[in-house]
């Protein structure tokens, strides 16, 4: 698996999926999703990451974004991800009411000794691969994708009923990111 992330054209629009390690379900919490929300933010605001889509689930993200600040996107995007690995592992550690404290933190633990790069715990998989959005045709597939997540996991029927997402600001509504890029004539 390779941890490089493979970026080949630095203003591209890209899309994401991470996933916790051993796909784990983390985000059952509102305080470790919150730690993803506003990562997710400050990377729009401070970082230059400009997002079209995205979906939290309950142990992975996708993520439609590219990168208009200067930073390359694969450095804005480990940035994010170690940024909220080290928040979420100190979050669950220091949590009085997480009954999975200690599995959860074993099993990060065990993913890092894996690792040749992680020095106490490991907390996202190492093998995302961004896929370059190139044609409004794939950048309408890869937003259907992400939206049709929740859906498909029988977590909601429509996905503009996803709290999560950026489904509810492709409906015409605002959702919980501000600044949503929304793709709205595909022209195809």
């Amino acid at each position: 698996m390779s941890r490089n992330y493979k970026f080949h054209n630095p203003e591209g629009l890209y899309f994401v999926s991470f996933a916790v390690v051993e796909w784990l379900y983390v985000f059952t919490k509102k305080e470790y999703i919150d730690i993803v929300l506003d990562s997710l933010s400050f990377c729009q605001k401070h970082k230059g990451m400009e997002i079209a889509a995205w979906c939290l689930m309950t142990n992975h993200v996708h993520l439609i974004f590219r990168s208009i600040g200067g930073l390359h996107p694969a450095n804005l995007l480990g940035d994010f991800k170690r940024f909220t690995s080290k928040a979420i592992v100190k979050c669950i550690a220091s949590h009085p009411k997480e009954n999975r404290k200690e599995f959860l933190l074993g099993q990060f633990k065990k993913a890092a000794q894996k690792a040749s790069n992680v020095n106490d715990y490991q907390f996202w998989r190492h093998d995302n691969q961004p896929i370059e959005l190139w044609s409004n045709k794939v950048i309408a597939q890869k937003i259907n994708y992400v939206h049709q997540n929740p859906v498909k996991a029988g977590l909601v029927l429509r996905p503009e009923n996803y709290k999560y997402s950026s489904a509810k600001d492709y409906s015409g509504e605002k959702g919980l990111l501000d600044d949503i890029m929304v793709f709205r004539n595909f022209g195809m």
